[in-house]
Order: structure tokens, then C-alpha cells, then sequence
């Protein structure tokens, strides 16, 4: 089992971005790997269509947005912004293996990017008014981009892995040395 979702982590906002980053290298980019990416964070069973997954794809445009923000009151407009277009309606839930989590529920009639607008809007007010800053961006690494949520307490996360961070150094220890 991936780690994050062993700790007290904001397992909403791993979601949004590892389907952001599905989304944007491709492999997300289909129903079926749309659903793989829901399905592995304990989200609803959706299945879909080339339609409603086009419809995802665009609405994970949206957040991609927002977490391309580094401004907190920017961010804040957005989050707002989603949160009165697709109110949010919180629910304590258990996924198997797991803590109690708040999460977003959809109606049982709402489409799946209604419930990944409204998801994204609950998880990232609850981060943004938690943390009081932007945690969360894209990875400064050349040739990378992916998008990561910080949840260091210290200095502003800036890659989205240990390895790009590392393969920077490394890149940087040897243009000092020739």
C-alpha cells in the first residue's frame, strides 16, 4: 500500500494530484485509466464513458489550475469559486484500511466531474485554511512538471519526488565542478 495513505497526510488532495498527473502524461487520459487512478484512492465505482471521462479530463484541467496557484488569495477566489458552483457535501467515511476521513459525496444522480469539482473544492479549502498558504505546486525539476501537495512543515516543498529533487543536485554539483 502507498504510504501516504498510511498517515495523517491529505489523502483528498493525493487524489486530485495523482489524477492531475494521470491526466496530463496520458495514462489517465482514458475511462479506463480515469477509473484505475478513483479506484486506487477509494473513491465512488464509477464507470465511464468516452464522454463522462472527457468530462473528467476537463474538469481535472480545473484543478490543475488551481494548483498551479501560488498566491493564497488567488487560490482562495478559486476554491470559493468551485465551492459555489459545486457545493460540496461532507460525509465522514471509512474506506477499508483507513481512518475516518472527511470527504465529499455526490448525489446519487451527479455526474463525475460534478463529484471531482465538488471533491477539489472541499479538499483544498480544508488544506488552504489549514496550512494559511499555497501547500501544494508543480515540480521545479527540468522536464518534469508533475503537480505534488507539500506537507513539509519547514521549507516550501519544490520538486515532486525525492528523485527529481536529487537528479537537480546532482545536475548542479556537476556544472560547479567542470
Amino acid at each position: 500500500m502507498d504510504q501516504r495513505f498510511t498517515d495523517d497526510n491529505p489523502r483528498g488532495l493525493y487524489f486530485l494530484a495523482d489524477l492531475v498527473n494521470a491526466v496530463r502524461d496520458g495514462t489517465g487520459a482514458t475511462p479506463a485509466g480515469l477509473e484505475a487512478v478513483i479506484e486506487a484512492h477509494g473513491g465512488p465505482p464509477w464507470r465511464l464513458t468516452e464522454t463522462t471521462a472527457g468530462d473528467m479530463r476537463d474538469a481535472a484541467a480545473v484543478v490543475a489550475g488551481i494548483l498551479d496557484l501560488s498566491d493564497e488569495d488567488s487560490a482562495a477566489e478559486a476554491i470559493n469559486a468551485l465551492l459555489d458552483q459545486y457545493p460540496a457535501r461532507p460525509r465522514l467515511e471509512r474506506v477499508p484500511g483507513r481512518r475516518w476521513s472527511l470527504r465529499a459525496t455526490a448525489p446519487h444522480d451527479a455526474q463525475p466531474a460534478r463529484w471531482l469539482l465538488s471533491t477539489a473544492a472541499l479538499a483544498l479549502a480544508l488544506w488552504l485554511s489549514e496550512r494559511g498558504y499555497c501547500a501544494w505546486g508543480r515540480c521545479a525539476a527540468p522536464g518534469c512538471g508533475r503537480y505534488f501537495i507539500d506537507t513539509g512543515r519547514r521549507t516550501p516543498q519544490r520538486y515532486c519526488s525525492t528523485r527529481c529533487g536529487t537528479r537537480v543536485r546532482v545536475a548542479a554539483h556537476r556544472d560547479r565542478s567542470r
